[in-house]
């Protein structure tokens, strides 16, 4: 069973003594965090160029994956392209588990080691639509990224675009560099945004049959409906319930 959250728990320091012994893991392409891949090269390094530091590449990272690659909870399915870092750029679009694997696999690009952490979270502001066709407003295995910088792995939640935030009336979350960056508690207006329940832990490559095996017992009647094709648009069910 997944822990409960504790507030310590969210951006633990980790000895360097111990990112050294696996930094090959975090630096190294996997079947979905594919760094290798020649489109997510040249998007690390068109994103960062110019950049001076790591910390810097590592926000111009964030905020790309973030903004360039759109929030979409209905471009999901049990095919693996719907997890895998390149197919989520291909696409330009892609729900929380690829958009932070993208950014995972941009940041090894450029030598930063990343992985991918996943929690049960309940999104208080999620559409009417969607909430009933989950049939829970709980989101299991919601997505994010750890990049290791200076001496301690910090948390970042490339999901939601600047534009769909707008609509929802929703700060964006913003990047320094060296603070976690996790989604908001509230919204622009106090209400209850996002409540993280449960944490699943961290991983070096996208764990696809667990989460998949979950997504299924849990949310089958969203993946049948997205199995038939993308039919429903998040931006605009947001923009409506606003």
């Amino acid at each position: 069973m997944p822990q409960n959250l504790a507030p310590w728990h969210i951006g633990t320091a980790m000895a360097d003594a111990t990112i050294t012994a696996t930094a090959d893991a975090y630096l190294s392409p996997g079947r979905f965090i594919d760094s290798d891949h020649p489109a997510v090269q040249a998007f690390a390094q068109r994103t960062t160029a110019g950049a001076a530091t790591v910390q810097e590449r590592a926000v111009r990272l964030y905020f790309a994956v973030r903004d360039e690659i759109l929030y979409d909870p209905y471009f999901v399915g049990e095919a693996e392209r719907f997890y895998r870092a390149s197919d989520c750029l291909a696409a330009g679009r892609g729900f929380c588990i690829p958009k932070a694997a993208l950014l995972a696999a941009a940041a090894r690009v450029l030598g930063i080691p990343a992985r991918v952490g996943y929690a049960d979270v309940r999104n208080h502001l999620s559409t009417r639509k969607l909430t009933e066709l989950l049939g829970s407003d709980l989101f299991v295995w919601h997505g994010y990224t750890e990049l290791h910088l200076e001496t301690r792995w910090v948390k970042v939640t490339p999901a939601f675009n600047l534009t769909l935030c707008n609509r929802f009336g929703v700060r964006p979350l913003d990047f320094d560099g060296a603070q976690d960056a996790l989604l908001h508690p509230y919204d622009q207006e106090g209400r209850r945004h996002m409540e993280y329940i449960a944490e699943r832990g961290d991983f070096t490559d996208v764990p696809f049959d667990a989460i998949v095996a979950g997504f299924r017992s849990t949310y089958p009647r969203w993946l049948d409906l997205v199995a038939q094709g993308p039919k429903d648009d998040f931006a605009a069910e947001a923009t409506i319930e606003s």
